[in-house]
């Protein structure tokens, strides 16, 4: 069962009326009354999930929140911790003398 994405419900009670409709405009074949009671059970038990924000913009989100979180984490290690010039950790130069010193070169 698909969820038309234009005419999107955005309560319970909407969908299950949305959902009565449909099964009345479609169902043009006399149905046994069990298959009836199953598929009015099956509807009551759905629940909907409307998501707020889609699943691509969570992960994009994601990947921008962990580069700014891991360039203020150095900026703070760097600058509050390492007494150096937060704005320091942006430099090229800076990184390869850290490295330097990681080798030991």
């Amino acid at each position: 069962m698909s969820v038309n994405h234009l005419n999107q419900v955005k309560t319970r009670e909407e969908y299950k009326k949305a959902k009565g409709e449909d099964q009345q405009d479609t169902t043009t074949q006399k149905t046994s009354k069990v298959a009836q009671k199953a598929q009015k059970a099956e509807v009551a038990n759905k629940r909907i999930r409307i998501r707020l924000i889609p699943i691509w913009l969570r992960i994009l989100l994601l990947v921008i929140f962990t580069g700014v979180f891991m360039v203020a984490g150095a900026a703070i290690g760097y600058g509050v911790l390492g007494n150096g010039d937060a704005g320091d950790v942006l430099r090229g130069s800076t990184w390869t003398h850290i490295i330097d010193l990681v080798e030991k070169k």
